[in-house]
């Protein structure tokens, strides 16, 4: 199988499961993915999701040997549609997930790495933006991307392509902790563990928020506050 499931208490870990492939993302797996994590927001027993991936890598990216067969436009479009609807999920979740980053991201793995609520980082691992330098772009991931480091330091990863370590990413704010690699799901799972723990209704609506006043002005992110904290009287403790 592509994308192995486990559970653990109340976390759920998501495993990208093509080895042989640095865990590169061809249609059936960012399918599996995508509706594994549907699957996980949606179940009761879940608190919250750890992803890592396989083997020596997180994920290389998208399948490239996959989209030299896309010559039908209208198939190329449904495969970028997959592709955007996947990094969308993660912020439309109601339960948090974690991305433990075990070796190399690349690309659109770098993307999926990122795009998790928190990310706990091997230090021997490496994100990277590459596409420029095969003469593509880094397209679909630039959008969380630009959100999470800002304007210059984004536009450096994905115009020099150039790989950066653990240590530059948590510099960076791309992750919150880097660990030793024997220590990755140890501390992924504890971090999940303590979001889990977190009463859901309160959970549900800080990621609800968080994502939505990200954009907004000061204003209308301070009417939405307002408007959660109306809610909050609602929740039982």
């Amino acid at each position: 199988m592509s994308l192995l499931v486990e559970n653990r208490g109340g976390v759920r870990i998501l495993t990208l499961n093509r080895p042989e492939k640095r865990n590169a993302l061809d249609t059936a797996l960012t399918q599996a993915l995508l509706d594994e994590l549907h699957k996980a927001d949606a179940d009761d027993a879940v608190g919250a999701v750890v992803l890592t991936g396989a083997g020596q890598g997180f994920c290389a990216g998208a399948d490239l040997s996959e989209f030299k067969g896309l010559k039908d436009p209208a198939a190329a479009e449904k495969r970028a549609d997959l592709t955007m609807n996947l990094h969308l999920v993660f912020s439309k979740m109601s339960k948090p997930v974690v991305t433990a980053i075990n070796g190399a991201a690349m690309g659109g793995g770098a993307g999926l790495a990122i795009a998790g609520d928190m990310a706990v980082m091997a230090d021997t691992a490496m994100l990277g933006y590459p596409e420029t330098k095969h003469g593509i772009v880094a397209a679909i991931v630039l959008a969380n991307l630009v959100r999470q480091v800002g304007r210059k330091a984004a536009f450096e990863l994905v115009a020099l392509a150039e790989p950066i370590g653990a240590e530059k990413a948590l510099q960076l704010g791309m992750v919150n902790r880097v660990v030793p690699s024997s220590d990755l799901m140890k501390e992924s799972l504890s971090v999940a563990e303590k979001l889990a723990a977190v009463a859901r209704p309160a959970m549900a609506e800080t990621k609800r928020l968080f994502h939505a006043v990200a954009d907004l002005s000061l204003e209308e992110a301070l009417k939405l506050g307002r408007d959660a904290n109306r809610r909050m009287r609602t929740f039982s403790k």
